[in-house]
């Protein structure tokens, strides 16, 4: 019987239909499945939604449920982590102070000045339960789904010696989004991603072995197309490679699209949740989503049907490659840059294909990104090392020199203001970041 833990299994969606997932592979149908959060209450509701689906498939597994870490990692095969750090009363301090400032960001959840606290408070957390990991499960395969994607990778893949890679099904989505554009099915598609987490682009994208891009182009064109990924169409137009992503993630990425009200009003009206005042309409969703989170979980147990098919996430497939049925599975994979691509910085977290067996992960090398995609890449990712190196050695400054490297920012505020929103942000996150003492000098 193999055992399958959730770290962070209160995230009701993510880990219901991961473990549905499971499921669907003969070597999983009697897993020990052990769920494990802090919210009791949200830990009650996950549980009967995995027994909902045990019973709905007849499978044989086990459903565990604890409050306890250690109890839920002791010997584990496969880790999942899906957890929040914190709760939306400081999230709301990431999107409003820049917003202050004049930032004005759509989601604030992976790089730039929102993305680069929320690394900075989970960042320690994480490392708590990876320090668990390798007392009670050291040759456990962890997989990790919480944003920010790429800082926490990168600080977990330097603090520890696991196992890890982290997930994101922003590249599996974009690829099927642009094969129904294209009236296409995935079966004939092929295609090369790469770059980092919510800032890779799909190097080659083929029907039948030949250049779809044509196609997506001419797809592109047409103002249906066009609007329903306005920002991505936009850097896929001039910059020639599509971007993984949403167009509300890639528009706060660059210094393009979000630094004046008429550009706002240009390139975000669609796709990107945007209004006037876009920090409202995410502020406004993250708290409808926190207040109305249990009666849509109860909504979802008192449906009489199930849905037993196989979604679109990865884990299953990897921990079913690596300790299961062990038929060998391709994925995007965040993972430690090892000349991986050579021209982005050597040791930075890349997000690249990968494949696993029952040997392990097996990275493939990609070489030179197009120039002027490094140049835009690289930016990200330098500002990326420079927040996980102040985060280890507790040193404000760094993160003043990430977040000054961030195009919107940059695009926006002088030095001196950046200066001061940073102190703002420290002074708003002092009781999860007692590591870091004083104001940037």
């Amino acid at each position: 019987m193999k055992k399958i833990t959730f770290i962070g299994a209160g995230s009701f969606d993510f880990t219901r239909e991961l473990v549905r997932d499971l499921f669907t592979f003969p070597a999983f149908r009697d897993a020990r499945i052990c769920l494990m959060d802090i919210d009791e209450q949200r830990l009650v509701f996950s549980r009967s939604a995995c027994e909902k689906i045990k019973r709905a498939g007849g499978y044989p597994a086990v459903i565990e449920a604890t409050t306890d870490r250690r109890q839920a990692l002791e010997g584990a095969d496969g880790v999942i982590i899906t957890i929040l750090s914190a709760g939306p009363e400081i999230f709301r301090t990431d999107i409003e102070i820049p917003f202050r400032f004049g930032v004005d960001l759509c989601v604030g959840d992976t790089r730039g000045p929102a993305g680069i606290f929320r690394f900075l408070r989970t960042a320690p957390v994480l490392l708590e339960i990876c320090r668990d990991i390798e007392k009670y499960c050291p040759d456990a395969y962890v997989l990790n789904y919480t944003n920010p994607m790429a800082l926490n990778c990168r600080y977990l893949q330097e603090m520890t010696n696991l196992k890890i890679t982290g997930l994101c099904h922003s590249v599996q989505h974009t690829a099927k989004m642009l094969a129904d554009w294209i009236n296409t099915p995935m079966d004939r598609v092929s295609y090369l991603c790469a770059g980092i987490n919510h800032q890779a682009f799909y190097l080659k994208y083929e029907v039948d072995g030949r250049d779809a891009y044509p196609l997506i182009r001419e797809a592109a064109a047409c103002s249906r197309i066009y609007n329903e990924e306005q920002v991505r169409n936009e850097l896929f137009l001039h910059l020639g490679y599509y971007p993984t992503e949403s167009s509300g993630h890639n528009s706060e990425y660059y210094p393009w699209f979000r630094k004046r009200k008429d550009l706002l009003e240009t390139y975000c009206t669609h796709s990107t949740g945007w209004n006037p005042g876009a920090h409202a309409y995410i502020l406004n969703e993250y708290f409808r989503r926190t207040n109305e989170w249990k009666k849509d979980i109860q909504d979802w147990l008192s449906k009489d049907q199930v849905d037993l098919k196989r979604g679109q996430e990865y884990a299953a497939c990897i921990f079913n490659a690596l300790f299961g049925d062990q038929e060998p599975f391709s994925f995007n994979g965040n993972v430690r840059n090892e000349h991986y691509i050579s021209n982005l910085p050597e040791g930075c977290c890349v997000e690249v294909p990968v494949t696993v067996d029952e040997t392990g992960f097996h990275v493939q090398t990609v070489g030179n990104m197009p120039d002027h995609l490094a140049m835009l890449i690289h930016t990200a990712a330098s500002s990326e090392e420079l927040a996980v190196r102040g985060c280890i050695r507790g040193d404000r400054r760094l993160v003043y020199y990430a977040v000054l490297g961030d195009p919107l920012t940059g695009a926006v505020l002088s030095m001196e203001e950046i200066r001061q929103m940073v102190d703002e942000m420290f002074s708003a996150n002092e009781i999860y970041l007692p590591q870091f003492a004083g104001m940037i000098e």
